[in-house]
């Protein structure tokens, strides 16, 4: 296991060090192409600020795949590495990464476009529930839960999904790629949460045995992280839906593939704690607008980070109470994940 973290560590400074480095260049690419965010009622930010750092975070992530890939041993960082086990209706899927990563491809490039020119509503479901459908037939995707009513329903416990596996990954995948679109409110707030929790999925996979869903995580949170740098309050450049988008959909696929061989009594429950924050908050703000009548993808000012600034906090210091709260979560999930783990 030392060896892998020691390639974790790699992956991550790799990713990190790209982004940071890319983003002044980024910064000036969308100041000339006019993607640039303007002060709204609902923003704390007071001038306009340019777009599109996510595609920092992208190079990163590019950039650590490629040195591994050449440089690393065979089955590090490879796509085709993890065989899952055969499924009834579905098969054998044996190239969950590869479909990670192309379906991360998919997602940035809608995000890119989403930001330039302000896609409505459906074709942004479209482009979120496309890429995670990628993936899913791939072989990433949620292949069973635990049964939570044992005493009734007598199938064992662990439920097997068969062919609804791939439209449930693809629902969780929508999810928790736009709930975690709607955390990008504050300076620095989805970067250094997505760093948290891309950090401890690394973790879980590494004491799960999967070093290459461990080495893709720890490049996530590299490049989380190194953009943060330039994301942080006051902020000089935003992630955009460029950023939001790679960052939830990896984080929603990292948590189904690095927990397969979680016991099935704990597995379901490590992606809710480790995304507990940014899912829960979008489910609240979600079924609100939707009680009071209102359309789901209305803007207002009920997000978590909204309610804290209202509460008196400033930026950072309503930042560091969700980063809190977020690794507070992910401790615990570490803790069922490496308490059932292999020894």
């Amino acid at each position: 296991m030392t060896a892998v973290l020691l390639q974790m560590a790699l992956a991550a400074a790799i990713a990190g060090g790209v982004s940071l480095a890319t983003t002044p260049l980024v910064r000036r690419l969308a100041f000339a192409q006019g993607v640039v965010k303007h002060p709204r009622d609902r923003d704390v930010h007071t001038t306009p600020t340019p777009s599109w750092g996510g595609i920092s975070i992208v190079a990163g992530l590019l950039a650590a795949f490629v040195v591994l890939r050449l440089l690393g041993p065979a089955g590090v960082f490879v796509p085709d590495a993890h065989p899952y086990r055969p499924e009834p209706l579905l098969g054998i899927a044996p190239r969950p990464i590869l479909g990670i990563l192309l379906g991360g491809v998919l997602i940035a490039a809608v995000g890119i476009i989403d930001d330039r020119y302000d896609l409505s509503p459906k074709w942004q479901i479209l482009g979120l529930a496309v890429p995670g459908l990628v993936a899913a037939l791939a072989g990433a995707r949620i292949m069973g839960v635990s049964n939570p009513l044992p005493g009734l329903i007598h199938v064992g416990p662990y439920l097997a999904l068969g062919a609804w596996s791939v439209p449930l990954t693809v629902l969780w995948v929508f999810v928790a790629t736009k709930t975690f679109d709607f955390l990008d409110g504050l300076d620095g707030l989805a970067s250094g949460v997505g760093g948290i929790a891309a950090a401890t999925m690394g973790l879980i996979a590494c004491r799960q045995g999967e070093p290459t869903v461990a080495l893709l995580a720890a490049a996530t949170a590299g490049a989380a992280l190194g953009f943060l740098r330039w994301n942080y309050n006051p902020a000089s450049i935003f992630m955009g839906s460029v950023g939001s988008y790679v960052l939830g959909y990896l984080l929603a696929l990292l948590a189904v593939v690095g927990t397969l061989k979680v016991p099935a009594a704990v597995s379901v429950f490590l992606p809710l704690m480790v995304l507990g924050v940014p899912v829960l908050d979008g489910l609240y703000v979600t079924g609100r607008r939707i009680a009071r009548g209102q359309r789901p993808t209305v803007a207002d000012k009920t997000h978590i980070h909204h309610r804290l600034t209202q509460r008196g906090l400033t930026v950072r210091q309503a930042v560091w109470t969700i980063y809190a709260m977020t690794a507070g979560a992910c401790l615990c999930a570490l803790f069922l994940a490496w308490g059932g783990g292999r020894g």
